[in-house]
């Protein structure tokens, strides 16, 4: 079990993670991948470099120099979050326990450009299995994703909803899908409805199937996406945090893109060095 679990390797989560290690804490990052940041071919605007330097280097220096500190660095999948005295995070692979979390995944929630979606936010189309599944129990829902991230939340489903299908519009499933999930890979035209609520998932053939609601589960799951599943207080895509970077839930934290605002490196190295800070008081005083 660690001290402090930090979700997302880039800028926000290793500044963090820099200063609670330094702190003597246990301290374990799980990232999947490194972003937008890792794809950025010259940085000039950043303190301290007289030559420009490439995203994807300033990542490996900052991930480096936080294993030399001690640093539990994890290349996983965040799928879930949940608290039972501590918090629960799982993977694709594992899951681990911490007194303490910090949400630091930037913002990566994928709205899907398909005809109806924007009309049936709310209204059938969810983005949190363990916020709404109550909605629709005994009733039949869809999945949009093909990833891990998707096949949880289809298995979040299973046992409240009277079936889960997962719809991948035209991509390839991802393997070891259990019974009673249902799979349809073809390409989506569009999501109708009926009395402003929705109703079917219309493919571009020319079939369709009656559904209640649709819940997207594109690609990876973003902070917001992980901080609703614990009621954490969200804006849209944004987490809202004081100025301590404390959501409403004791001991989650937020850090970086996730939170809104100048969506800058220097930005995030602040906010992240601002939550690990905060988490330092907040596993001291809980010793106490």
């Amino acid at each position: 079990m660690s001290e402090v679990l930090i979700i997302g390797n880039g800028p926000a989560g290793i500044s963090a993670a820099l200063y609670t290690a330094r702190a003597g804490l246990k301290t374990t990052v799980i990232g999947k991948d490194t972003g937008a940041l890792a794809k950025a071919e010259k940085i000039e605007n950043y303190f301290g470099f007289e030559e420009p330097i490439s995203g994807d280097k300033l990542i490996s220096q900052g991930v480096a120099q936080a294993k030399r500190l001690g640093v539990e660095i994890i290349n996983d999948e965040v799928v879930g979050l949940n608290y039972d005295g501590s918090f629960l995070v799982k993977t694709s692979k594992n899951q681990y326990s911490a007194d303490s979390v910090i949400l630091a995944t930037g913002s990566s929630r994928t709205i899907p450009p398909i005809k109806g979606t924007s009309d049936y936010e709310g209204r059938g189309i969810s983005y949190c299995a363990v916020c709404d599944a109550f909605f629709y129990r005994d009733q039949d829902v869809a999945v949009l994703g093909n990833s891990n991230y998707a096949l949880s939340e289809a298995i979040e489903l299973l046992p409240i909803v009277k079936s889960v299908t997962l719809i991948t519009n035209g991509k390839s499933p991802v393997k070891n899908i259990p019974e009673g999930i249902k799979v349809i890979t073809k390409e989506i035209a569009s999501f109708e409805g009926e009395d402003e609520l929705l109703s079917k998932v219309c493919f571009k053939d020319g079939s369709f199937i009656n559904i209640s609601g649709v819940f997207v589960a594109i690609g990876v799951a973003g902070s917001s996406d992980l901080a609703k599943k614990l009621g954490a207080e969200t804006n849209g895509t944004k987490i809202v945090v004081d100025e301590n970077m404390t959501t409403n839930i004791p001991g989650l934290f937020a850090a970086g893109d996730c939170t809104g605002g100048l969506l800058q490196i220097s930005k995030a190295v602040y906010e992240g060095a601002k939550a690990g800070t905060e988490t330092i008081k907040f596993i001291r005083e809980n010793k106490k």
